[in-house]
């Protein structure tokens, strides 16, 4: 599967790095993208991040969001806001979320999917 952009298949791999740049290009902490594929059906990666106060985390999704879909690639769901320390963003075969360092350290995800592969942490 993948998004069809201008004649170019986008393959989730390649989705999922560019919400990573996105993410670091809006300052976002602790990037992790993890490859969920061999753990998981419902997905191929995770992006992982945290915004430090409810209008970064709110920039980092609404980027991710916006730029992703200038490249053809729709959100198919949204789930949470900025005030609740957590938005999921649903693209399909990549799934981010954007979370407050005090709920990051609560759900601990990174912990939850520690049977996948991490491609990608940036601090």
């Amino acid at each position: 599967m993948g998004a069809l952009v201008k004649g170019v298949l986008l393959d989730p791999a390649q989705i999922a790095k560019a919400a990573v740049d996105i993410a670091y290009d809006k300052k976002a902490a602790d990037i992790l993208l993890l490859d969920i594929r061999e753990v998981a059906m419902y997905a191929d990666y995770f992006v992982i991040c945290s915004g430090s106060n409810p209008r970064q985390i709110l920039t980092i999704a609404e980027s991710i969001d916006e730029e992703l879909s200038k490249q053809g690639v729709s959100l198919l769901h949204r789930e949470g806001t900025a005030d609740t320390g957590w938005i999921l963003l649903d693209f399909g075969d990549v799934i981010v979320h954007v979370l407050a360092p005090k709920e990051r350290e609560y759900y601990q995800l990174e912990r939850l999917w520690s049977e996948a592969k991490t491609v990608v942490y940036l601090q």
